[in-house]
């Protein structure tokens, strides 16, 4: 939620909004999480989406004009859908380290001005034309990668990554490379990995959104879009970790965290957690997570070392949640290696 990003980095009130204080527009935005709020914002969808299909909707947005600099709460235009394209009225969006990565970045892909934001949750307000997977109403997750349904790859059991609307790092829609937003000036803002939800409304294809229950808390479903199904599908589905077996995570973030509840969902016998900070043990025996090594109190013995001796010869899954070279180092030294491995990497 933009409560979030304030902690980070203050938020501005645009100049040309005098009426209501920043503290007030974060306060409105973030309250969409309650399910009071939830429950009316779909009764009043119903009855204005009629009223705003096919138009330009003014609205709110947090836009980022420059890297580094804090996000300006503006009003801006958002285009209504083109055919295979969704709008979206944003319940709530949560923040991920991606969107500070890109909001730091100062060279391309990187490009400004633009409207951050991927995880969040969100109620369809109009449909484009072709579009009969979701209707006005429904709420849906949006998703930075795409899947189409029909290519090899959408089809295939063993790979999400769709050939016909492949993911990459472009500020436009996928199908037509034209933005849905503007400023009141008519100065075109980009889009950010085929969602940007730091807005009020957004556009989206509709290869880029999931329908769920409306029954799941917002603030929760929000999260699903990108950080916790990228763990909790990395132990599930990618890696399918088996019962009994013993699993080393690098990272007690949120990805790390959903990784732990995939691999305890698994029946994993033993989640070793690997951070500096301890005081994430705590919080991740909720997630399964049953031994914990503090990276930074490990004397003159490496992460691996460590984690070798521990597990009698190293872990049968390692997941590493940080994005640092040197914990993929660590993650697979201290891997396990059993008669497969060496028949396929020719090492024996």
């Amino acid at each position: 939620m933009f409560l979030i990003i304030r902690k980070r980095e203050p938020l501005r009130q645009s100049p040309s909004r005098k009426s209501k204080s920043t503290s007030q527009t974060i306060y409105q935005i973030s309250i969409y999480s309650s399910r009071a709020v939830l429950n009316r914002l779909l009764t009043m969808e119903e009855k204005s989406s009629s009223k705003t299909q096919g138009k330009a909707i003014r609205c709110k947005a947090a836009v980022c004009r420059k890297p580094g600099e804090a996000l300006v709460i503006e009003e801006i235009m958002v285009a209504p859908p083109m055919p295979g394209e969704v709008r979206v009225r944003i319940i709530c969006t949560s923040l991920c380290h991606s969107d500070i990565t890109f909001w730091k970045m100062k060279d391309p892909p990187a490009i400004f001005p633009t409207i951050f934001g991927h995880e969040a949750v969100g109620v369809v307000e109009s449909v484009g034309e072709d579009v009969d997977e979701v209707s006005e109403g429904d709420v849906v997750i949006p998703t930075f990668m795409s899947v189409c349904g029909e290519c090899a790859d959408c089809i295939s059991k063993k790979s999400n990554l769709c050939s016909k609307y492949p993911f990459k790092i472009c500020p436009w829609m996928p199908r037509y490379e034209t933005s849905r937003f503007t400023d009141l000036k008519g100065q075109v803002l980009y889009h950010f990995i085929f969602v940007s939800s730091f807005s009020e409304y957004t556009v989206v294809d509709v290869c880029n959104v999931t329908k769920i229950d409306p029954a799941v808390p917002p603030n929760r479903a929000c999260l699903l879009s990108c950080g916790i199904s990228t763990g909790f599908g990395a132990a599930w589905k990618t890696a399918e970790v088996e019962k009994g077996s013993t699993v080393a995570i690098f990272g007690l973030g949120s990805i790390g965290l959903a990784v732990a509840e995939g691999a305890r969902l698994c029946g994993a016998a033993r989640i070793i957690g690997v951070d500096i900070n301890p005081n994430k043990f705590e919080f991740g025996k909720k997630f399964g997570v049953t031994d914990f090594v503090n990276a930074a109190n490990c004397g003159s013995k490496s992460v691996s070392q460590v984690i070798n001796e521990m597990s009698g010869g190293g872990a049968d899954y390692c997941f590493e949640c940080v994005g640092l070279a040197s914990l993929v180092h660590e993650a697979y030294a201290c891997c396990r290696k059993d008669e497969s491995f060496f028949k396929t990497s020719g090492l024996g």
